[in-house]
């Protein structure tokens, strides 16, 4: 499998599953009847958003995700991400291939941590992943998302340091500056 950075021609190739896990409604807070201009514009914003593509042997466009800073400012030295997975390849370690590409590029471009906003309690298979590659649930929002079929379930917030050690506990300022952020 190859990941890429992705160009205006991957769009036509991640819209109809991107469509397919937003209409499903189970795990991005989302409206579920999104337009595919609607769609672009969110998932493919400009600089310093990096969305990247991952492609199979045969070229085609499998799964995608972007990396961005968590907050604009003086939260920018953290990151965040989202991921998409064409639901007819789930369980073929595309998302793990996605996920320890963007830690990997979160770490190149000096950012200090990663945070995840929203991962939807009952999406045990994302939970699981992001657990297995560094991420802990900091926080559960009870309630804070509706899920069509479990109702109302828990957003977790999840992260994890990208430098060797996090700072003392209690700490609030590391005395060391990251060399972009």
């Amino acid at each position: 499998m190859l990941i890429r950075e992705a160009t205006p021609e991957d769009w036509p190739a991640i819209w109809p599953f991107l469509r397919r896990i937003v209409a499903a409604g189970e795990t991005y807070a989302m409206d579920r009847d999104i337009t595919a201009d609607r769609a672009r514009t969110w998932w493919m914003p400009p600089p310093p958003t990096r969305v990247v593509v991952a492609v199979d042997g045969a070229g085609t466009v499998v799964g995608s995700a972007k990396l961005y800073p968590n907050h604009p400012a003086q939260g920018s030295h953290v990151g965040s991400a989202s991921f998409m997975v064409d639901p007819d390849r789930a369980g073929e370690g595309i998302g793990r291939a996605l996920g320890e590409y963007i830690v990997e590029q979160a770490r190149a471009e000096g950012f200090r941590a990663m945070q995840f906003n929203a991962v939807v309690e009952t999406n045990s298979s994302a939970v699981r992943l992001w657990r297995s590659l560094g991420f802990a649930v900091l926080a559960t929002v009870p309630e804070a998302f509706h899920h069509p079929a479990h109702g109302y379930v828990g957003l977790h917030i999840m992260h994890r340091w990208l430098r060797r050690s996090p700072p003392a506990a209690g700490s609030t300022r590391s005395g060391s500056r990251s060399p972009r952020r």
